[in-house]
């Protein structure tokens, strides 16, 4: 496994960055403890959460994940073996929300506390928030990385010219400027990422670290039909996948699967490695075997004419007036590029 470099610090992470979603929701403390275990041990560290995992769960108010991590960084004495990434701005609450000065100020500390460490490697703003001043964003995010509470940050759920916008504030104020972003990045959800994200994260020389990287598990190829899909968690997700696009897009992943020996999870994540400032896609495990695709992803590396079919099978009709990415067929990024 060749590992990347994060942010203008060059910190070492894994090409593969592990989704802490399902802990506290799809899987308890102690399946939690074991995946984390193994993923660290085989070598790859880096980790994403937020501080609303899991709130949408019956019972669960927010801050699970969080909580059942710093239970096993402190367990495992493993802090200083991973990157840890988290983020802040949706909903945890009445007023818990957003990304003010005083929230944010509120909500690191709250993270810091169940995560049971001193600082956080890469804090995300996990949404836009167009109530408050990007200015005010931005310099709370400064002051927290000059007080060492957090080392870089990073954005998620923006769009392209709000993300420019933060970027250049940050950057003319001579303030910490986002490093990351991420998007909702799959072979199956290309076109908004593509056509607005993606320019200015070649701009601003940005780390996208997608998620739904496996769409909900429809990548995987575990569900055969919508029907499959019926009374998962993730059915309402899952479900909308399985029209005429998303049915030949699966058969690229088998066929492609089949001539790589490799699982369609593994190659889905592998399509995202080949595409352009990709440093590492999020993926999630509820099961110890599930992480096998992963680390076999981190090593696989799809031929030109595989990204080509699969690329070609998920591509969406372009409207004229959207950009192409640089060196980029119609639907498709440059696949020189990593």
């Amino acid at each position: 496994m060749q590992m990347r470099t994060l942010g203008k610090l060059q910190v070492p992470v894994s090409p593969i960055m592990l989704g802490g979603n399902v802990f506290g929701w799809t899987i308890d403390e102690a399946q939690s403890f074991r995946i984390l275990d193994r993923f660290v041990e085989r070598g790859f560290n880096f980790i994403d959460t937020a501080d609303v995992y899991s709130r949408w769960a019956p019972g669960n108010e927010g801050g699970e994940s969080e909580t059942i991590l710093g239970k096993w960084l402190q367990q495992s004495g493993k802090r200083d073996q991973v990157v840890l990434a988290t983020k802040v701005g949706m909903e945890m609450g009445e007023g818990k929300k957003g990304l003010s000065a005083k929230y944010i100020r509120s909500a690191v500390e709250a993270s810091l506390r169940r995560l049971q460490t001193d600082r956080i490697d890469l804090y995300q703003t996990h949404q836009d928030d167009k109530d408050t001043p990007i200015e005010e964003t931005v310099r709370t995010l400064d002051a927290l990385v000059h007080e060492g509470k957090v080392r870089m940050v990073g954005a998620s759920n923006y769009d392209g010219r709000r993300l420019r916008a933060a970027i250049e504030v940050a950057r003319n104020a001579g303030w910490e400027s986002y490093q990351t972003l991420q998007p909702n990045y799959n072979l199956v959800t290309r076109e908004q990422y593509e056509t607005d994200l993606a320019p200015v994260v070649a701009e601003y020389g940005l780390g996208v670290v997608p998620y739904f990287s496996l769409a909900a598990g429809f990548l995987t190829g575990k569900y055969k039909s919508a029907e499959d899909a019926k009374g998962v968690k993730r059915e309402a997700a899952v479900s909308k996948y399985f029209d005429e696009r998303g049915l030949r897009i699966l058969e690229a992943l088998r066929s492609v699967s089949e001539e790589a020996g490799a699982s369609m999870a593994s190659v889905a994540l592998a399509w995202l490695l080949s595409r352009p400032n990709v440093l590492a896609p999020i993926a999630s495990a509820t099961k110890e075997e599930h992480l096998d695709d992963l680390f076999a992803a981190a090593e696989l590396e799809l031929s030109a004419e595989q990204q080509d079919a699969l690329s070609a099978a998920s591509a969406y009709e372009r409207k004229a007036e959207e950009p192409v990415m640089a060196g980029a067929l119609p639907g498709e990024g440059d696949r020189s590029s990593r």
